[in-house]
């Protein structure tokens, strides 16, 4: 489906309300395919009151809901699987309560990613973007 980032919040709400609130989403994508800026428009729909940003380099940030918390993670920097499980990233697929966790870069940590996970894949178009998902 082709987009414009006019309609980052339409699809942000259209993916909620398919796939539910405290899932996994796995974002697909080159650089500037809009990662960041649907993860934004999600965790505005999920009440985030804070800026958000890419967590480049700490990884993953937390953000507070009136839901909960909703996590961000961006696993470009991540080398390995190990890096990965050393940081603890295991723990946010797998919470005693369970929580929103929005992946960017998620190919080195696949094997951490519940069955259930959504991956949604961005690319550039000539309409402006495109987004796709699967179960």
């Amino acid at each position: 489906m082709e987009y414009t980032l006019t309609e980052v919040d339409r699809i942000a709400a259209t993916l909620l309300d398919r796939f539910g609130r405290d899932r996994t989403y796995a974002l697909v994508g080159e650089l500037g395919a809009g990662k960041t800026t649907l993860i934004s428009a999600l965790c505005r729909r999920l009440g985030v009151g804070e800026p958000t940003s890419s967590p480049t380099f700490s990884i993953v940030n937390e953000y507070r809901s009136p839901g909960g918390p909703v996590f961000h993670l961006d696993c470009y920097r991540l080398e390995s699987l190990e890096e990965a499980l050393a940081a603890g990233l295991e723990d946010l697929f797998a919470p005693e309560e369970p929580a929103p966790v929005f992946v960017e870069w998620p190919e080195v940590i696949e094997p951490l990613l519940p069955e259930n996970t959504v991956v949604v894949r961005l690319a550039h178009s000539a309409g402006g973007r495109e987004i796709s998902w699967t179960e």
